[in-house]
């Protein structure tokens, strides 16, 4: 593709699709056809279409929605309207795994590989459509199929999600995947069957003790008033009546920490942030869960949209922010179309918008879509992909809270920790801190999937044992290993089940909480394949910028290739190698990705005796 503006013409598809974003071009410098003004000389608006450049990703999307893939006129087109250079349109759009710069049908199969996936029999699935569809990639009856990272549907593995372009694009999901549910999918995604309500991957449905699921299967999704009806703008009223620094005092006493995996106090990030004299301040949702196995926040915002709505309010009252962006993922059209109707009413209702609630605040959320880039839920990077650049961590410091969004003060919360602070405002703080330990309070949602018997989202206090929170789910019968947090986790073995599920307990075990990822592993299950597969998730999700993670990820990756077939005085050299690739990954890598990177395979190393 030519990195310059260049001749190629959008077609009417495409520009229809970018003019419904922005509106339509005002001169022959953004593209307009009137050929009346052709002195290209001037570009009369230049700095507010600049001012726009945000408005790169959301227009990517539009592209892609409409014909399936975004051309070298379409992307000129969209460059010219938003004064950007084609390079860089090229280098974002390209960054997505969601986007496409040459051409393919417009029906696309994302048939999930990863780890909970794999454990459930995707390669065996993906070996049937080889079989009776074709090969990965080709395409085939309009429509293509394509090996995909996790898609967030843990519970119902394996997974498959079918995407067809069109002006009214259409999704369906296919899970538990088979080749023929999945070929059936991508000829008529209209037809597919309906997904099971959000509360079919709630096992504990109806259990006392319930704080962040009692909604779940209990309102209607898209009912302002039962929301309301079950004890929803309750928290948004007192928090009015606190006032914006006694809401930060209620979430640091109550000790809330952010459940991203980081476990930053959240009231700290709160009051740095209200405290900055430089405005606007933004308040960012971070609901882009691509950690592999990960799918609680999925489950909240598909099944109690307005409590993660109320919640930013809240949010943005503390903080002294007056717009909030909702950051995500772009593999849950359910989600979408759920938080896209809570916003609307809540807005025509007076819960958002110029005066909420009649409090003289205002505050309003806009969604932005990502596009398949697991690096876009390092907190920096989200703005980044917000400002329509690529979605590369920053450099820190300066920190969020002083120069973030738009290079202004923001506080950047994923969906479970947000959605907390409604049962601190509601129950206060003292009461919320009875539940769980003195170092971790209140309750954590829990991930559970792989070979067990129930899998899906459990609430617990912290404190319970990973031995409680497996008898809940149906351990296997033959347990080979459990790995806690994910891809950047780390392995526990089937004696060490009594570990306490806090923050510091399992790290004074060796091991981490992350978001809450628990995947179970049975004797079947191939380790050193596991451990691949979570190498080359790394190699894929690694944003190039750093060279210790660019290449550390692509070295880590080659040695498990080799040690996949070696045990013993064969695999020495190269687990002596991995050790010092991981070590300096660690050490010198920009961000948490390359930082954890190693983390899954020292711990299978050293804890499982892998390639022993």
């Amino acid at each position: 593709m030519d990195l310059r503006f260049g001749d190629s013409k959008p077609t009417d598809e495409e520009r229809a699709a970018v003019d419904a974003l922005l509106g339509p071009p005002e001169s022959a410098w953004e593209g307009a056809d009137d050929r009346t003004d052709t002195d290209l000389r001037w570009a009369r608006g230049g700095r507010e279409a600049r001012e726009r450049r945000d408005l790169l990703l959301p227009g990517l999307h539009a592209l892609n929605d409409r014909v399936g893939w975004i051309s070298e006129g379409g992307l000129d087109y969209l460059c010219r309207r938003l004064t950007v250079p084609p390079a860089e349109g090229y280098g974002v759009a390209t960054f997505y795994a969601m986007f496409a710069v040459k051409p393919r049908p417009a029906t696309v199969v994302h048939v999930c590989t990863d780890l909970a996936c794999a454990a459930r029999g995707s390669a065996e699935l993906c070996a049937k459509l080889e079989r009776d569809v074709g090969p990965a990639g080709s395409a085939g009856s309009g429509a293509v199929w394509q090996p995909s990272p996790c898609l967030g549907l843990c519970e119902r593995a394996p997974a498959a999600l079918a995407i067809r372009a069109g002006e009214a694009p259409r999704t369906a999901v296919v899970a538990p995947a088979t080749a023929g549910a999945v070929a059936d999918a991508a000829s008529s995604p209209h037809e597919a069957a309906a997904e099971p309500p959000p509360v079919a991957a709630v096992p504990q449905t109806g259990a006392d003790g319930l704080v962040l699921l009692r909604r779940i299967g209990v309102v209607d999704p898209g009912s302002l008033d039962d929301y309301r009806a079950h004890g929803g703008y309750a928290a948004l009223r007192r928090a009015f009546a606190l006032g914006p620094a006694g809401v930060i005092r209620e979430v640091t006493e109550a000790g809330l920490v952010g459940r991203g995996g980081a476990a930053f106090p959240t009231g700290r990030k709160w009051s740095a942030t209200a405290q900055q004299p430089d405005h606007p301040h933004y308040l960012v949702c971070n609901a882009d869960e691509s950690e592999p196995g990960t799918f609680k926040d999925r489950v909240l915002m598909e099944g109690d949209p307005y409590a993660l709505i109320e919640a930013m309010t809240v949010a943005g009252y503390a903080t002294g922010a007056h717009r909030g962006y909702l950051y995500l993922r772009g593999e849950y059209p359910r989600a979408l179309g759920r938080l896209r109707t809570a916003i609307d009413r809540a807005r025509a209702r007076g819960f958002l918008g110029e005066d909420v609630m009649g409090q003289g605040f205002a505050f309003d959320i806009e969604i932005r879509r990502g596009a398949g880039a697991y690096i876009c839920g390092e907190e920096t990077a989200i703005f980044n992909s917000i400002e329509g650049r690529r979605g590369e961590p920053r450099s820190k410091p300066p920190f969020p809270v002083e120069k973030g969004l738009f290079g202004k003060p923001t506080a950047v919360n994923n969906v479970e920790t947000l959605v907390n602070v409604l049962p601190i405002l509601i129950e206060g703080a003292q009461a919320y801190a009875r539940t769980g330990t003195g170092t971790s309070t209140g309750t954590k949602l829990f991930c559970v999937s792989g070979t067990v018997a129930r899998p899906g989202v459990y609430e617990l206090p912290f404190g319970a044992t990973l031995r409680e929170l497996l008898e809940l789910a149906g351990p296997p019968e033959t347990l080979r290993a459990v790995l806690l947090g994910g891809a950047a986790g780390g392995f526990v073995r089937p004696d060490e089940l009594d570990v306490p599920l806090t923050f510091e307990g399992t790290r004074a075990a060796g091991t981490t909480l992350g978001s809450g990822v628990v995947l179970v592993l049975d004797e079947g299950v191939e380790l050193p394949r596991v451990l691949l597969r979570i190498a080359e998730f790394f190699r894929d999700e690694s944003c190039g910028q750093c060279v210790p993670c660019r290449v550390g990820t692509v070295r880590q990756e080659e040695a498990l290739h080799r040690l996949k077939d070696r045990t013993g005085a064969a695999a020495a050299g190269d687990i002596a190698l991995l050790r010092e690739v991981g070590q300096a990954m660690r050490d010198a890598s920009i961000c948490g990705l390359g930082q954890t990177a190693w983390n899954a395979v020292e711990s299978a190393i050293d804890r499982l005796g892998a390639f022993k």
